[in-house]
């Protein structure tokens, strides 16, 4: 990833494809392995609640309750994306984040220091798949390393909970 490598990798939620989200020429090279047009957004994950004010201008307090509180992953939705990949921040200026408590997508970002690209193991408009054994060959042969763990379970992986926060405080649901 320090090289532009993009990665296909196990989260906290489904197994992920991901890149280092401060290298624009990685990202665009996901969006053309997802076959995604840039004009949808992915999200980026972190280690911890304390990287957030690195990528994002304000961090309204009710977020960090949030990310305290949440029983099960969520995804942020913030406004003042910064310090990323010009192509990951959203028309508006946001950029979503969540702070994974999965162990190798967690380790992955405190070692390598900064937010991981984190979009789903798929061609855009294809389904999500559920574990590793649903990933498409074309995925698999696209990016430059697959991790080795997790390949075999079998269990119904679920994408995270998204919510858009905006400065004011403001919350709006995205996705349950």
């Amino acid at each position: 990833m320090r090289k532009g490598g993009v990665i296909l990798y196990p989260t906290d939620t489904v197994w992920g494809i991901g890149c280092d989200s401060t290298n624009d020429v990685a990202v665009k090279r996901l969006f053309e392995i997802k076959k995604r047009a840039d004009s949808k957004a992915m999200l980026l994950l972190v280690d911890s609640a304390d990287r957030l004010a690195r990528y994002v201008g304000e961090v309204p307090s009710v977020a960090w309750d949030m990310i305290e509180l949440a029983t099960s992953p969520l995804t942020i939705i913030y406004d003042g994306a910064r310090n990323i990949a010009p192509s990951l921040v959203a028309e508006d200026g946001s950029v979503g984040i969540r702070v994974t408590s999965e162990l190798f997508s967690k380790e992955l970002c405190y070692r390598f220091q900064k937010p991981v690209v984190s979009t789903s193991a798929n061609i855009s408009g294809e389904p999500t798949p559920a574990n590793f054994s649903e990933i498409s060959k074309e995925i698999i042969d696209a990016v430059d390393y697959v991790v080795n763990y997790k390949q075999l379970e079998k269990g119904k992986a679920k994408s995270s909970s998204i919510v858009k926060l905006k400065s004011n405080g403001t919350v709006t649901v995205i996705r349950e």
